[in-house]
């Protein structure tokens, strides 16, 4: 291993992926990234959802120009690399005949040659790690192993941030189904006290209410304990 390699490496084990929001650890990543790349005069990361590109962290303002001319066309080679899971280099964006439109507008924000790797993520392409610069000819395939290797850890940081995302969610959800609980609980005693009825028929007045005014059950009940009203009634 190159002592480049291993010098990405250590870079990329020394972040901290847990407790942090996604944008945070993906602009650290990204930071490394242009670093890795000699050649590269800005680095972004594009994240794809429902076809529809965007850019999750950025180093370089040209990236997040060259980026948003495709977003605005729909086709260019982050959009493609994220959709295809292939690596595309753009040589020199004046001889560029793939996206000949979008190589014209790249070069005129100061684009000349670029490197756009796919994402790689539970056997899909989720975005593309995007480098650009501005000479031409500036990715060789070093950049594109140290590029590959810089993918591979971008795929890890968004499995950890959607992992914590739907345990975070989970949590929010248990806390929000007792507090629910704890009120309609609470309405359902002051019924019981009120009209003398057992916690069945407690509750079959707060569905009733509920229904005829088209009220969640806990706000009927919330509304019933605070104020003492049982709405519809």
């Amino acid at each position: 291993m190159s002592e480049s390699l291993s010098a990405l490496h250590q870079e990329l084990a020394g972040v901290v992926l847990v407790d942090r929001p996604l944008d945070a650890v993906l602009t650290q990543i990204v930071q490394i990234a242009r670093r890795a790349l000699p050649g590269s005069d800005a680095s972004s990361i594009t994240l794809i959802r429902d076809e529809r590109g965007y850019t999750a962290a950025y180093d370089g303002q040209l990236a997040m120009d060259a980026d948003e001319l495709q977003y605005a066309r729909g086709y260019g080679p982050c959009l493609d690399a994220g959709r295809s899971g292939e690596v595309f280099i753009v040589a020199d964006m004046h001889a560029e005949e793939r996206w000949p439109d979008y190589a014209r507008s790249g070069a005129e924000v100061g684009v000349r040659s670029s490197l756009s790797m796919p994402l790689p993520f539970q056997g899909a392409t989720i975005g593309a790690l995007n480098n650009y610069a501005g000479r031409p000819s500036a990715f060789g395939e070093g950049d594109v192993v140290a590029a590959e290797e810089v993918a591979a850890f971008v795929a890890i940081a968004v499995a950890n941030a959607e992992a914590s995302a739907r345990a975070a969610d989970d949590v929010a959800n248990m806390r929000r189904a007792m507090v629910s609980r704890a009120v309609i609980e609470q309405a359902k005693g002051i019924l019981m006290e009120r009209y003398k009825t057992t916690p069945e028929q407690a509750f079959t007045l707060l569905t009733h209410a509920s229904q005829r005014s088209n009220i969640k059950l806990r706000d009927v009940a919330e509304e019933l304990a605070t104020t003492g009203v049982l709405r519809g009634s």
